[in-house]
This record gives structure tokens, sequence and C-alpha cells, in this order.
């Protein structure tokens, strides 16, 4: 089948890629020229594991274009997969899929079924279909009636293993009004060996939202639980594991740390909390998981300070900016709070990333000159002659870093472990103050750390 991909990033660019995999004719289409000009080249303006090979091995199945005209005239299918921002109260900003959804009434030519990708509030697939056919009439008045419809289809890749996400999907959710829309989508997923969910538009969107907070609330529960845990000398992993055996229960999303981040979890949980209130049915464990997530970050703060009050004159290492391994994306990383905390009690920040730094760096443009933090695109530089490293993000290169390693290196071998990379006993045998979440700190400075705290 011919597909059109608007949008050319995560969720566009994998599933564009994905589907021509699978022997689909892909055109990618962004409003951005730099970004189908690099694609034009093989050159992928995210980085995401995997994705690269299969731009190189499926290239001649795909085309790329910043021209309307081009992408949206001759498709069978047209995925809009553009971003949906969050608005400072928290809802979703749909000026972007809007804008798609004008450009599709103007140039669409034949038959065609529009897949909303995007993840959008409840109601929206109605609203843009209706909006799509008032448009395609005001534009095409010299034009024969074509078919026209919105399918609801939400993605549920998760970046880093994006790739592996979307051809082997858990499910494939299809929210459609007619058979033809429906069969039409099947035949895009012939190829996908997954159940498949049908349903009506409303309720694939809610999948999705439900879905994304479900988890953002299993992961804040679990944080909650490992600071009880530290309170009371308990471990917070001996705890997953007793819970995550009940497989009503499971075991993933219970791997406690400094909270979720990326470009999902936190959107789509102000978004859903934002239309509860609006509907006036606010959900409360969603309040509370975002009020969590956010005071979680401050962990690794505490943490620092309890071992040494105060902060200034410090050297620290921040090891990870991007908001998990596997991924180049520093959306609602910790990294954005921690770093400007540090700055502000004088520290000397040593920033490492192994391919996120560019993109930190562009969203703090206020830190170009900021003589108190640089970045390195070492691991052992980094934390060399520093008083402590901070582990945000858990790459392999940190899990694979030597205890001896900290020691030689580091001025002060103190370790704040804020994605708990390390088994709890790992640096026992060590002069190492080593401080993880939600479990006994058994190499602290102080034994009367957590009344400070």
């Amino acid at each position: 089948m011919k597909i059109t991909c608007a949008g050319v990033g995560y969720v566009g660019l994998v599933t564009g890629v994905c589907l021509a995999s699978k022997g689909h004719e892909v055109t990618f289409y962004d409003v951005d020229p730099q970004k189908i000009d690099m694609l034009k080249n093989k050159q992928l303006p995210i980085y995401e594991e995997g994705l690269q090979e299969l731009l190189d091995e499926y290239f001649h199945r795909m085309s790329f274009t910043s021209k309307p005209s081009e992408a949206y005239s001759s498709s069978d299918v047209i995925m809009i997969a553009v971003g949906t921002p969050e608005k400072k109260d928290g809802s979703a900003n749909l000026t972007y899929v809007y804008s798609v959804v004008s450009d599709i009434a103007e140039h669409v030519n034949q038959d065609c079924v529009v897949v909303v990708k995007s993840t959008v509030p409840v109601g929206t697939n109605e609203k843009i279909e209706r909006a799509l056919l008032q448009e395609f009439q005001i534009s095409n008045t010299n034009k024969p009636d074509i078919m026209l419809e919105v399918v609801s289809n939400p993605e549920f890749l998760a970046q880093g293993t994006a790739v592996e996400n979307t051809l082997n999907p858990s499910r494939i959710v299809i929210g459609s009004e007619t058979e033809w829309a429906k069969n039409v989508i099947d035949k895009v997923y012939a190829d996908f060996k997954c159940p498949k969910v049908y349903t009506d538009r409303q309720s694939a969107e809610m999948i999705k939202y439900a879905s994304n907070v479900f988890l953002s609330v299993k992961i804040s529960f679990i944080n909650e639980i490992a600071n009880l845990c530290e309170k009371m000398g308990a471990n917070v992993e001996d705890v997953a594991m007793g819970m995550g055996l009940d497989n009503r229960i499971g075991n993933q999303f219970l791997r406690a740390g400094i909270g979720y981040g990326g470009s999902y979890f936190p959107k789509d949980t102000k978004a859903l909390h934002w239309l509860s209130q609006y509907q006036n049915c606010e959900l409360k464990t969603v309040k509370a998981a975002i009020e969590v997530n956010q005071t979680q970050r401050f962990r690794p703060m505490q943490l620092l300070s309890a071992v040494y009050g105060e902060l200034s004159g410090l050297s620290v290492a921040v090891l990870g900016l991007s908001f998990k391994p596997g991924t180049d994306d520093v959306r609602e990383s910790p990294s954005h709070t921690i770093i400007p905390l540090l700055l502000d009690e004088n520290v000397l920040v040593k920033a490492w990333d192994p391919i996120a730094i560019n993109n930190f760096q562009k969203v703090h443009p206020e830190l170009e000159h900021d003589s108190n933090i640089e970045y390195y695109s070492s691991l052992t530089d980094c934390i060399k002659d520093t008083d402590a490293c901070i582990i945000l993000t858990e790459w392999n290169d940190v899990k694979n870093l030597s205890e001896n390693e900290y020691i030689k290196l580091m001025h002060q071998p103190v370790i704040i472990d804020g994605r708990n990379c390390y088994p709890i006993d790992r640096f026992q045998s060590h002069n190492v103050t080593y401080l993880s979440i939600g479990r006994p700190q058994k190499s602290v400075s102080r034994s009367d750390m957590y009344d400070s705290i």
C-alpha cells in the first residue's frame, strides 16, 4: 500500500520505516526541509537503536518530501504523527495536527484513510474527521466526492526500544466507524502477528491515555514505597520482586528511581488530568502520580546534601542527560532539574552522556557561557577529580564502570545512584559512599543520615 507519514519524529519515522520493511511504499513528510534532506541522504534526525539499519535496507521503498502536494495526493493511508505538546494548563496543543488536516483536505485526490497516531484527547478523532470533510468540500468544489475517514490507531512504542515495539507490538488498536476503514487498516498490519483490538474511535483514544497513565501511576507508586523503605530499613528491590511475582501486578514498571520522563508519560498524565478536571471527573490517582514524580526528582539533591551539607565549591559529575538509555531524547529528563539546582549551589558540574549532549545544550542555551558546567564525551574524564557522581541515566557505560575506577579517579568516592544501577552490595568492601533509592544505605558516611533528610 501507499502510506504517508506526516511528521518524522520518533513516532512517524519509526512507524514509517518499519512499515516499509513490511513491503509498503512509504512517503515521509515534514515541514522542516533540513530533516527531509538528512533523510534523503540516509541520515536520521533522531537516534533510535536499529533504525539506521532498517532505513538503509529498505530505503528503496521510501521517499521524502516537504511538499504537501507530493505527500498527500495519492496515498491510500495518511498517518498523522506530529507532536501534541502540552500547554501551560496541561492540555494538549493540537495546532500541528489540524495543520496537517488542512493540508490533507487541500491536496488529497483519492479515497484515503487518515490515521491519527498522535496522542490526542478523547473525542479528537471525531472533530478531526469533521474538520477534514468540511475543508475538503471547501477546497475541492470542482472535484468528485471521494471517501475519507479518520481512524484512531495509537502507538505504544517506547523510546530506546521503539523499533522492536513497532515490529513486534503487544497489540494493535484500531478505532474506526466503518468496515471499509477497518479493512484498509487491516491490510496495513496484515503482516503483524499480535492481538488486534477493534473498537470505536473514542475507546481507542482512551486506551492510549489509560495505558500510559497507568504505567506512570505504577512508577510513582513504587517510588513512594521506595522512600518509605529508606525510612524503615527495607529494600525496595525485594519488595518489588515480591509484588511482581503476583501475576495480577506483574514486575514491569516496578523499578524505583527518580521518576519517569520522556515525551509520553509526563505529557499524557497532565493531559488526562486536565481532561478529567474539564469533565468534572477528576482522576485523583493521576493527580497524585504527577505530584510524586515531580517531587521524586529532588532525591539526588537531598542525598547529596545529607552527605556534604554545604555544596558550594564541590565538583560533581552528572552521568546521563537523556531521560532513559538508548535514546538521545532529553524531554522531561531529570537532568533539567538536577543541573540547574547544582549550578544554583555554586557547584562545578561535569556532565556526561554518550549521545544526548547536543540536545541538552539546545534546551539550555542560557548555559552556553556558564563556566560552572563542562560537557564530556569520555566517562572517565568526567568523573576525574570530582567530589560526587550523580547517576541520572542507566547507560551500560555507567553500569560497567568498576569500583576501582571510581576510587582511583574521584577526589571523594561519593556515588548518588538515582537509577539503582548497581547491586546494593557492590561497594560494601570499598571505601565508597554509595546512596541509592529505596534500599538500605550500608556504605554511607553518616549513621544518622536519614534524620537529616
